[in-house]
């Protein structure tokens, strides 16, 4: 099952180039050789075999995935030329997919992240700390760690937990867009109860193990119930600002505060509908109107016809044409977060891979240096564009070690849920 719909190739021939004479995408590039980018969450391994099934072992990593029959924004030659040096994968499973099998489905994802790794040790090395990290990206290989996107693929077990640690990940998101058993989702309506103690619990056994809360995908209520929790720095591995796009997936000045004073940090994600309020809108409209053409089984205008729906539609979307969202847009959501938290509290996690199109200027993992090189042309300092880069994070995963390294002698929770 496919995390978003089919990538178009029309939507990565229309970003433009990156102009090779600009000076900050110099200092960017140089900026990068000391500190590349560590990237909070790409969805490559998912799509991969979304679209190839177990054949994906036979498919060539080294090719241009841009031009594959459904374009991709990942692939081996594009991360160098981004200078990325640590990718935090994501191993996804739907929410509509529950118990056991979402505990199976987990483990299937982590061996495409091993099996990646496995099939080219030259460009990739598995990482478990930030010294690990450290010492792969001055190999110039990519530090591949895994994060786990969805509290409810652990099944309820704090076993299943820790096993998924022993395999490799080193993040947790709480929720994805449905609540579990003990945590509340942003896509859904609150309950009274946001986090249960078995969800405090949960958060006591990734402090204890030295594996990273992670608050993408949460409501806001549980964003704060987490931090109050948590004895190690928490990650929002794919958010962006709510103060500029007032989506329930972004980050509010309220809990932006409160990440600083927790040592965490926020990576901005490339989302159009998270980043562009107008974006939003076009989104919220464009379902509604596929609704009212056609809902089975009782409503819309054509329903049982769907070639009239379809051609109502094309209809709609040539009368109102997806709003461009922009490189700079996503520079305004770093700048925002680095202005309320502070620039210690902000990075980057794309969420590549897993959104269907993305902002004018990022179209790939090749796009970093651009991001970076807008960044320095609004002021900001070479050591500011480090810590974003990767510094940041790195930090982050160190406090949360130091932790666990005092948790050590802790007996793990027996809470059930």
């Amino acid at each position: 099952m496919r995390k978003i719909s089919m990538l178009t190739a029309a939507l990565f021939l229309c970003q433009p180039a990156i102009a090779a004479d600009d000076p900050n995408l110099a200092r960017a590039k140089a900026v990068l050789s000391k500190q590349p980018i560590i990237d909070g969450h790409n969805d490559w391994p998912e799509q991969l075999r979304g679209d190839f099934g177990e054949d994906w072992w036979s498919v060539d990593l080294m090719a241009d995935s841009s031009k594959f029959k459904h374009p991709l924004h990942t692939d081996i030659p594009r991360l160098h030329a981004g200078r990325v040096g640590g990718q935090f994968w994501s191993v996804w499973v739907p929410a509509t997919v529950t118990g056991p099998a979402a505990v199976k489905a987990t483990l299937e994802q982590i061996d495409i992240v091993r099996g990646i790794v496995a099939r080219y040790p030259q460009h990739f090395e598995l990482a478990g700390t930030a010294a690990d990290v450290r010492r792969i990206q001055k190999t110039g290989k990519v530090a591949s760690l895994i994060g786990v996107e969805g509290g409810s693929q652990i099944d309820n077990s704090l076993p299943a937990l820790r096993q998924f640690y022993a395999l490799g990940a080193r993040y947790l998101t709480l929720t994805h867009v449905r609540h579990n058993d003990w945590a509340d989702s942003a896509n859904e309506n609150p309950r009274p109860v946001v986090l249960t103690p078995f969800g405090v619990a949960v958060v006591g056994e990734l402090n204890r193990l030295g594996m990273l809360v992670d608050l993408s995908h949460v409501s806001e209520g549980t964003m704060k119930a987490a931090m109050a929790a948590s004895k190690a720095p928490v990650i929002f591995s794919h958010s962006s600002a709510r103060a500029i796009t007032d989506h329930p997936r972004n980050v509010s000045d309220e809990v932006l505060k409160l990440v600083a004073a927790n040592g965490g940090i926020v990576m901005v994600n490339y989302a159009p509908g998270y980043v562009s309020r107008r974006r939003m809108e076009w989104e919220a409209a464009r379902a509604g109107v596929r609704a009212s053409f056609s809902a089975p089984p009782y409503s819309g205008l054509y329903i049982g016809q769907p070639e009239r729906a379809a051609a109502a539609y094309a209809e709609w979307e040539k009368a109102h044409p997806m709003p461009e969202v922009t490189l700079a847009e996503v520079a305004d959501h770093v700048d925002h977060i680095a202005k309320i938290a502070g620039h210690r509290h902000v990075g980057l996690g794309g969420d590549l891979d897993g959104i269907d199109n993305t902002p004018t200027g990022l179209g790939g993992v090749e796009t970093y240096p651009a991001l970076i090189a807008e960044l320095l042309r609004r002021g900001w300092s070479e050591a500011d564009c480090a810590r974003l880069a990767g510094g940041n994070i790195l930090r982050v995963m160190e406090a949360a070690e130091k932790v666990a390294a005092g948790l050590k002698g802790e007996v793990p929770s027996a809470l059930q849920p």
